[in-house]
């Protein structure tokens, strides 16, 4: 009898054929798939999104401003008018005129209104005055109470004019009696600055008399 050729044996540590992809590579093993990551903590000193805070609900008590304390009532200097800057230029009564025109002409170069200026004249009375009076008295004080020019008064009238911020008397003539009255009418009358053109000795006496 004839004899078999022995069987091979199979070993357990042999390993089978691995899987081939189609291409004909062997596949490589899978690797285990990771699991979810716990979540990442948050940094120090940097806070989440800020939630928007409820507006906070007062009583109508609250919302209501309170009385601040009062100012100091003002004083009695204070509310006084001031008194007005005197000016003397001095002129001789034929010059006193003169002076006054320039005195008007340096004010209105220097920013002051026409209308800020009132002209007293103790003596002649002013060209300008003679002309329009010339056309009566009721257009010569219109020109007065619309305040936009320069006024020319005479002594006898300066009563009836209104109180501007300069007054500008000539003492250019006329008795020492009607200085002493329109000097003082004119300190009335002036409003910031008073200037007095004529003799200084006369006009010294009237104002230490009481102006």
């Amino acid at each position: 009898m004839p004899l078999l050729p022995e069987e091979p044996q199979i070993h357990e540590s042999a390993q089978g054929p691995r899987a081939t992809s189609a291409s004909g590579r062997t596949a490589p093993t899978p690797r285990p798939v990771p699991g979810p990551r716990p979540a990442a903590h948050p940094r120090p000193g940097r806070p989440g999104p800020l939630r928007p805070t409820p507006p906070v609900q007062r009583a109508p008590h609250d919302v209501a401003a309170k009385p601040g304390p009062s100012g100091p009532a003002p004083s009695a200097a204070a509310q006084a008018p001031a008194t007005p800057q005197l000016q003397l230029i001095p002129a001789s009564a034929d010059g006193a005129l003169d002076a006054a025109e320039e005195a008007v002409d340096l004010l209105l170069e220097s920013g002051r209104a026409p209308g800020d200026v009132l002209v007293v004249t103790t003596g002649e009375q002013h060209p300008w005055a003679t002309h329009e009076l010339s056309f009566g008295e009721a257009s010569y004080w219109a020109q007065h109470d619309a305040g936009d020019d320069v006024f020319y008064v005479h002594a006898d009238a300066a009563g009836r004019a209104a109180t501007r911020p300069v007054v500008v008397v000539a003492v250019n003539g006329g008795s020492d009696a009607v200085a002493a009255t329109v000097l003082p009418l004119a300190h009335s009358r002036a409003g910031a600055l008073l200037i007095v053109c004529g003799d200084p000795q006369q006009i010294n006496a009237v104002l230490g008399a009481g102006v």
